[in-house]
């Protein structure tokens, strides 16, 4: 028996651990994640894939640290963004520079997808547009560009300048709904990925790069240094898939996922067993299926962020209230955490707390400080100083006033603000899915992305309903632990 269970033990400690795959939040990153994991595991590796992560900052962080140990990017990224310095097309010089971070790369995947602007066919006839050049006599003309393009130094800014583009109608939006908008007419171009299905489907003219602004963006695959001495298998495997994809078959995975509706697993697993006969499962989830997985995941950010906050919040709300001098220093510090933006304070949290749910909880924790520490200050400083008094020539001591008195009297109140902070950690937790934390904000994103407005209901309508219960929930809470008297007889 003894040595069954040291056996046992061994095993469990020898278990190897997971390659974990990362993808940036567009199709055709999360594409060639799962092509990626996919192929680690017919190496021998056992895989996860963390799909939808963000942008090129929060992967390559990732992979750094060692929250992740493979995925997708491009070399016009890499010399532009990340290895600043290095030529696009100096592959050695730019393998020496990752050497540096700790970081490996495969050899072109076989396709270049680059930036482009794109406008409707339709426009670019009437207009006589056929080159970027040809953009200096639009001055007029709206555009709608995706955030990472406005920030890049490959991007927006780099461009005007290299063309003396004179458009000041420039704004920033989401890339996939950036489409939307030119479908509407709202915007007249916007930045392209080359690979792109919506350019055909959209009638989009990709204007020439007649004074070659733009890098070379082969697609490669980057993974952590000792990858080779943890899976050798997978190793070989990212490294096999170089030069096996070339552009159209790129741009048909990506309309396959876009308009013909498959999912990326199915996608990636066909193309892997027709192009380089690798087989392999991709499991079938219902929608019912689904829906409840997000939403434990929610739930475990909502209510594990709220207890914390709950434990912290409501001491810090008696201290304020009993010392006014600190309660201003409390009450401003909440409040200017509630000012900072709920995506930039995830990103802020990473370096120190990695991608998944931790940065999420922490972020939700922060943000429900507020309301529960003010809610605290006024049901307390609310009571009357008759009550008060009265407790005193009773001979309470300080901690029982408090306990037997004060926290019962200020108990609507410091429930109310337990209820507010709740709602809106129902809302902010969506954002979770940006960091790898799942939640209902994975649906939200994946119908965006995919012009899905089915797929974005999966997530918004449960987030919705959530929030509702959780109104509910406390409406009942109130009933039964505050006395009629102190619910002015409701």
């Amino acid at each position: 028996m003894r040595g069954a269970a040291l056996l046992s033990l061994c095993a469990l400690g020898c278990a190897p651990k997971a390659v974990r795959v990362g993808s940036k939040n567009f199709t055709e990153g999360v594409i060639l994640g799962e092509v990626a994991a996919r192929a680690c595991s017919a190496g021998g590796a056992v895989t996860e894939h963390r799909r939808q992560l963000g942008g090129t900052a929060v992967l390559w962080r990732a992979l750094r640290t060692g929250e992740i140990d493979v995925y997708p990017e491009y070399t016009g990224t890499l010399a532009s963004e990340l290895l600043r310095g290095v030529d696009a097309r100096d592959l050695g010089g730019m393998r020496r520079a990752l050497a540096r971070e700790g970081v490996a790369m495969t050899a072109p995947l076989g396709f270049n997808n680059t930036y482009a602007i794109g406008v409707p066919e339709a426009l670019a006839s009437a207009r006589g547009l056929r080159t970027l050049s040809d953009l200096r006599r639009e001055p007029g003309l709206a555009l709608g560009l995706s955030h990472e393009f406005l920030d890049r130094a490959d991007g927006w800014a780099g461009l005007r300048a290299r063309y003396g583009l004179p458009q000041r109608d420039v704004r920033g939006m989401d890339h996939d709904i950036a489409y939307r908008a030119l479908s509407s007419g709202a915007i007249q171009a916007t930045d392209l990925y080359t690979t792109d299905a919506e350019i055909a489907w959209h009638r989009l003219r990709v204007l020439s790069d007649d004074r070659e602004y733009f890098p070379e963006y082969s697609a490669v695959l980057l993974y952590r240094a000792d990858l080779p001495r943890r899976s050798p298998g997978c190793a070989r495997a990212l490294e096999s898939l170089a030069g096996s994809l070339d552009a159209a078959a790129m741009i048909d995975l990506n309309d396959q996922v876009k308009r013909r509706r498959r999912t990326e697993s199915s996608v990636a697993a066909a193309w892997l067993e027709a192009h380089r006969g690798l087989r392999s499962a991709v499991a079938s989830e219902g929608r019912a299926e689904r829906v409840w997985q997000r939403t434990r995941e929610h739930l475990a950010m909502v209510l594990s962020s709220l207890l914390a906050a709950v434990l912290c919040a409501v001491p810090l709300g008696v201290a304020a209230a009993k010392r006014p001098r600190l309660g201003a220093l409390v009450l401003g510090a909440a409040g200017v955490l509630q000012t900072v933006p709920s995506l930039a304070l995830l990103v802020l949290l990473i370096p120190l707390l990695g991608i998944g749910a931790a940065p999420a909880v922490a972020a939700l924790f922060l943000y429900s400080l507020l309301p529960i520490v003010q809610n605290t200050v006024a049901g307390l400083r609310g009571i009357s100083p008759a009550l008060r008094e009265s407790a005193e020539a009773l001979g309470l001591p300080p901690f029982a006033r408090l306990r037997l008195v004060e926290l019962p009297l200020a108990l609507p109140s410091i429930l109310a603000g337990v209820k507010t902070a709740a709602v809106i950690n129902v809302g902010t937790a969506t954002l979770g899915a940006m960091v790898g934390a799942g939640g209902y904000g994975q649906p939200i994103l994946r119908g965006i992305r995919l012009d899905s407005t089915a797929t974005i209901m999966e997530g918004a309508l449960p987030a919705a309903a959530l929030a509702l219960l959780t109104q509910a929930l406390f409406a009942c809470v109130e009933r039964v632990a505050v006395p009629r008297s102190l619910r002015g007889g409701r």
